[in-house]
């Protein structure tokens, strides 16, 4: 006569794991960074081109609705290119200014306007109906952020400021062409254009 042995549910204990889950979870949370909205979206033209940006010694300029923004990277470089900035057009900003305009995006208003942008939280600032830097004959407010940026970057990093165009894929071209003349009027031959990537057609 055989015995029959009785079989038994097979318990796992899922605590450690739940304990690892939760731990994974908390850590991504604490070290992720909110992604903050740019001050002006927009839909860059396609291009199979990978090219990667540099992280360091480079201005942004984007075009689009027919506004300029312009953007900055380096927060030493930031504050010494607002102090230049402030000198040219006899506008004082704090040390608090300063610190707040080195952790900002990019910004579109005349530096008249400028102390009121850094005022504000990042969220607000894509809600503030920004005008653009001037860049008009009679007040070109974006060729003196250049001139200035390039010189802070000098003097900080000893290296010269990289240039990227990011336009909007719907923007009309007199407006890009305005922009590039600024450029070229300060012997900038050499700049990157952002695209959004797309895949190759085959």
């Amino acid at each position: 006569m055989a015995v029959k042995m009785q079989k038994k549910a097979a318990s796992i204990d899922m605590t450690a794991m739940c304990d690892v889950a939760f731990l994974l979870l908390t850590f991504f949370i604490l070290t992720a960074t909110a992604k903050i909205p740019e001050a002006l979206p927009v839909d860059t033209p396609s291009s199979t081109n990978q090219s990667k940006l540099p992280e360091n010694d480079l201005a942004t300029i984007t075009i689009g609705k027919g506004k300029v923004f312009f953007d900055l990277k380096g927060r030493e470089i930031r504050k010494r290119t607002l102090e230049l900035m402030g000198q040219k057009y006899n506008v004082s900003f704090s040390q608090a200014d300063k610190d707040n305009f080195a952790l900002m995006e990019g910004f579109g208003v005349p530096i008249q306007s400028l102390k009121q942008i850094i005022d504000m939280k990042a969220a607000d600032r894509s809600k503030a109906g920004q005008p653009g830097v001037p860049k008009d004959s009679l007040d070109n407010q974006l060729k003196d952020w250049i001139y200035n940026s390039r010189i802070a970057n000098i003097e900080i990093d000893n290296k010269e400021l990289q240039i990227a165009i990011k336009g909007d894929a719907k923007e009309e071209y007199p407006s890009i062409k305005k922009v590039m003349d600024i450029l070229q009027d300060q012997k900038i031959n050499s700049y990157n254009l952002v695209t959004g990537l797309r895949g190759k057609n085959f």
